[in-house]
């Protein structure tokens, strides 16, 4: 495991930093999608033949992650990055499903969203548009909050 702050390579399960004695976050496990995936979208994946036999298809990705988080996160407390990253994290949830798009894969410290897959739509690519532009929104809302309480210059690209 990497240590956030200094990059020194630790072993497996270490709790803290060999090199400067950092906390380091317990290792992240990837969530059942039930879990973070609302129950409606849920029942139209399982409910989707191509879904679940998989198929072939365009589909259209959105990308979104924190510029510069390294730095950021070494100048925040582990605990309050911690906590902006959860308000990150429920933000884009929120957006990418609000049209039906569905997370596949959490990064550190951002996501990749698929938009037509598993769930079909003709309209994949205005709907990945749409939840890109309300995700802007909302999060430069977000932005202009860590600024005024962190002083951080929080962005998301």
């Amino acid at each position: 495991m990497s240590c956030p702050f200094c990059g020194h390579e630790n072993p497996d399960g270490a709790r803290f930093c060999n090199d400067c004695g950092a906390r380091l976050a317990a290792p992240a496990t990837a969530p059942e999608p039930r879990s973070y995936t609302p129950r409606h979208l849920v029942e139209k994946i399982l409910a989707s033949k191509s879904a679940l036999e998989g198929e072939r298809k365009p589909v259209t990705v959105l990308f979104a992650d924190v510029a510069r988080s390294m730095e950021l996160a070494e100048r925040v407390d582990p605990e309050e990055w911690h906590r902006l990253l959860d308000r990150l994290f429920r933000i884009l949830a929120d957006g990418v499903h609000h049209y039906e798009g569905t997370i596949n894969q959490y990064t550190g410290d951002g996501i990749m969203a698929l938009f037509g897959a598993p769930i079909a739509h003709e309209d994949h690519a205005q709907r990945a548009c749409a939840a890109a532009l309300e995700l802007a929104r909302d999060l430069g809302a977000l932005a202009e909050d860590v600024r005024r309480e962190s002083g951080l210059d929080f962005a998301v690209r």
